[in-house]
């Protein structure tokens, strides 16, 4: 995130207006003093364009981790007579913004889908009171887990669920989260805009885009996704984090005197 840029909407106003100024000076002490600076989503290019157009950038994104690149076979879900299982892993504040989401989206689909949301943070009671408040009961809050376990319920889901809140810093961000998600073949539903929106539309086979916090048009676009895992290679080996890693690498070293 562009922490200047975003604290506005997740801190509460008396903390953001007299800390904002403070940030910026840092931010500016910052970009002015690197050789360059490295944007980890092309969705930043305006905003330090603008701010400091003299600097050099490079653009290499957060990539995949090993762990994530697992080795599956592609199947069919076989969903046909069962609850769908929709899976969100990640943090759960008011940047993802679940507590705007799911309770809406839950129970819309209560009987078609199942929602497992593991994970911790600042908005897990908003969401776990209104999802209470709605009576959904199709919605299951799981704490935090190790990696091994958290790919095993990955693997084990039908769709990876995506969300950030409807903000505007949040149309310039690309969450990490895109790239497990994608590594592991899975449909993805995501609610997001901007640029995030763009890469899931142009990268990842088999996903379905909708705006943050419209739960109508969740369930709208849910039909496009096909209930089957696939391989995505060209995507694996496009933004392996070791491949970016070794070209950021190349990069920097091929700019030394």
């Amino acid at each position: 995130d562009i922490f200047v840029d975003t604290i506005k909407d997740v801190l509460p106003r008396l903390m953001s207006v007299p800390s904002q100024p403070l940030f910026a000076a840092l931010e500016r002490w910052t970009i002015n003093r690197a050789v360059t600076v490295n944007l980890v989503s092309r969705g930043f290019a305006e905003y330090f364009a603008t701010r400091y157009p003299a600097q050099r950038y490079s653009y290499y994104m957060n990539g995949i981790d090993d762990e994530f690149l697992v080795a599956s076979t592609p199947k069919s879900r076989g969903v046909a007579c069962r609850a769908v299982g929709v899976l969100y892993a990640g943090n759960v504040g008011e940047g993802q913004g679940l507590h705007e989401i799911i309770p809406k989206l839950a129970k819309k689909m209560q009987g078609k889908l199942h929602f497992q949301i593991i994970g911790d943070g600042g908005r897990k009671e908003a969401l776990r009171l209104a999802l209470a408040k709605a009576g959904v009961t199709n919605v299951e809050l799981l704490p935090p887990m190790d990696r091994e376990k958290l790919i095993k319920a990955y693997l084990a889901a039908d769709v990876l669920f995506l969300h950030l809140n409807d903000y505007d810093a949040f149309k310039k961000v690309l969450p990490s989260k895109v790239f497990e998600y994608g590594a592991l073949g899975k449909p993805i539903w995501a609610g997001v805009a901007g640029f995030a929106a763009e890469f899931v539309r142009a990268e990842l086979d088999n996903s379905a885009v909708f705006a943050p916090c419209d739960a109508d048009e969740a369930e709208r676009v849910f039909s496009q996704l096909r209930m089957h895992d696939q391989a995505r290679s060209a995507f694996t080996k496009k933004f392996a984090r070791n491949k970016i890693s070794d070209d950021m690498a190349d990069d920097i070293l091929g700019r030394l005197p």
